[in-house]
């Protein structure tokens, strides 16, 4: 099946948008060759369809600059990465909007306490910003 690329204009800039029908791959406010190189090996290899709007993913991000803080969490999410990185990336979609944790705590939520550094790449390798903050 085709990739969805769509950028739509919000209040922070331009958010460029790649889905697999309603799951988000990936999220930038930078540009669309970053958003491409961010996708898998397999997904990178998929035509790719130019659309205005993704239904569902869309609209959530819509009704999140409308003020519904909590519309980003139903946005479903799939990137590449290793076990620990999934595990990260899981815990912050979790955080409540506008609350601030540190890479130790984002470390011990993802299943090892020790795991700071790696806390910290896991966000570092976001691909989906915003929705996974």
């Amino acid at each position: 099946m085709t990739l969805l690329l769509s950028t739509l204009s919000t209040p922070i800039g331009n958010l460029n948008l790649i889905a697999d029908e309603h799951v988000l791959l990936a999220a930038n406010l930078s540009n669309l060759k970053a958003l491409k190189e961010s996708l898998s090996q397999e997904d990178s290899e998929r035509d790719v369809k130019n659309v205005s709007r993704i239904p569902i993913i869309t609209d959530l991000i819509s009704d999140y600059f409308d003020g519904d803080i909590a519309a980003l969490s139903a946005i479903h999410v799939r990137q590449t990465g290793g076990h620990f990185s999934q595990e990260a990336w899981k815990a912050m979609k979790k955080i409540r909007p506008g609350k601030v944790i540190s890479y130790a705590e984002l470390a011990i939520r993802a299943g090892s306490s020790a795991a700071i550094r790696a806390a910290g790449s896991a966000c570092a390798n976001n691909a989906i910003v915003l929705v996974v903050p």
